[in-house]
């Protein structure tokens, strides 16, 4: 498959493009969802010896989700960890003691062009009030959950999920 063509469909806080790929004889039409690359991290605070999640509204499942905390690489020049150590102190106030890569990987690339970077990250001092960037109009509830809690959730969001499963493989 070799791709001939883009074209921006819609351009808002998101962007939708559509691409002509050629396939043997074929030209194809696809579009392509493309949010930004992101990050997200399973935090553990080791003074209370609990995981640290976030509970928000999601406009994907259009009801309030308990995941890790995550948040987009949009800073020019951030880097990915920069960008997790901001995160974590913007949306649960916490400064970050050691943070440890886990994977990175395409959230569902049959559509969307996101990319996520994932890792660990242990705190033990809050510094800030956390809930969230006020000019990013976020209402961040903190979750404290113990390891058998967090083992126990049915969790619906996938970068969540693939976190607790590393976490109960190591």
């Amino acid at each position: 498959m070799n791709i001939t063509d883009r074209k921006i469909l819609y351009d808002g806080h998101y962007k939708l493009t559509q691409l002509l790929v050629q396939h043997g004889g074929k030209q194809l039409k696809r579009e392509r969802f493309e949010p930004g690359s992101a990050v997200a991290a399973l935090v553990f605070d080791t003074q209370k010896q609990r995981y640290v999640f976030v509970r928000q509204f999601r406009i994907g499942s259009e009801t309030e989700l308990l995941e890790i905390p995550a948040g987009m690489l949009d800073k020019e020049g951030e880097s990915p960890e920069d960008a997790m150590r901001r995160e974590i102190h913007e949306e649960l106030g916490y400064d970050v003691d050691r943070l440890t890569p886990i994977t990175n990987f395409y959230s569902s690339p049959g559509g969307s062009a996101e990319q996520l970077w994932l890792y660990y990250a242990e705190v033990s001092h809050q510094s800030g009030a956390g809930g969230g960037a006020i000019d990013e109009d976020e209402n961040i509830e903190l979750v404290f959950l113990s390891r058998q809690d967090m083992v126990e959730e049915p969790w619906q969001d996938a970068k969540t999920i693939i976190a607790v499963q590393w976490a109960q493989l190591q």
